[in-house]
């Protein structure tokens, strides 16, 4: 059975506006995930939700199939990426078309390796049970010596009990790196929480910069400029 892979890009994005074609190193974000997303041969059908007409030219123009215009109700602050996922799977479902397994990868994944995507993809169809397999990253630093500041402005640990821990003793800990999860359209229809018993596939950091603020952007740029003289070099 074929595989779809969608890229949710909605166009009401609040802090960085029209983030998702925000130019990028020259060209619209969007691009540099699509030009990678295309080098896949595992998913035979890649498309871009979304609600905008001109995000939905951008896509077409760069080789993408846009075969929708979202519907409103899914298109604001309110709408979670499940839904949107949910919406497309019906959506071909409605015209007789089904999928083995559902790809959703961000349009600001402009670090993403295609070939991370192919490798989760036959980690998934080697599980008996079914479920997510979702792009992870490691924490810079141990999250057991993290701690909050309180209304009084004064620092309090989360575990406090481990102050007195060797950082080489703690256990590593992970975060979602926000860039693809996969599964098939039953899992992601019937399950709504894609982090309980999934398969995490780690990444680098320096590969998972999630866009969602001025700061996240600059530092993009940033790494970006430096892979590409590491290229060079």
């Amino acid at each position: 059975m074929k595989n779809l892979l969608i890229i949710p890009a909605r166009g009401g994005s609040k802090r960085i506006p029209k983030k998702n074609i925000k130019r990028f190193k020259g060209k619209p974000i969007i691009e540099w995930t699509i030009n990678e997303l295309l080098k896949l041969d595992s998913f035979e059908k890649i498309i871009v939700s979304t609600d905008d007409q001109e995000i939905a030219k951008i896509s077409t123009n760069s080789g993408i199939e846009v075969p929708f215009i979202r519907p409103k109700r899914i298109s604001d602050d309110n709408a979670s990426t499940r839904d949107v996922i949910i919406h497309a799977i019906r959506w071909f479902k409605e015209k007789n078309i089904e999928f083995g397994n559902v790809c959703c990868v961000y349009p600001t994944s402009i670090f993403i390796k295609h070939e991370s995507i192919s490798n989760a993809l036959k980690i998934l169809n080697s599980k008996k049970e079914e479920g997510y397999i979702f792009s992870a990253t490691s924490f810079p630093h141990p999250i057991q010596r993290s701690f909050y500041i309180n209304k009084k402005g004064i620092s309090q640990m989360f575990f406090p009990e481990k102050f007195r821990s060797r950082t080489q003793d703690l256990e590593n800990s992970y975060h979602d790196a926000g860039q693809f999860y996969i599964a098939s359209p039953k899992v992601w229809i019937e399950k709504q929480n894609i982090f309980e018993n999934g398969i995490p596939f780690v990444i680098p950091r320096w590969h998972s910069i999630d866009i969602d603020t001025i700061e996240d952007w600059e530092l993009a740029e940033i790494i970006f400029e430096l892979n590409k003289k590491n290229k060079q070099n």
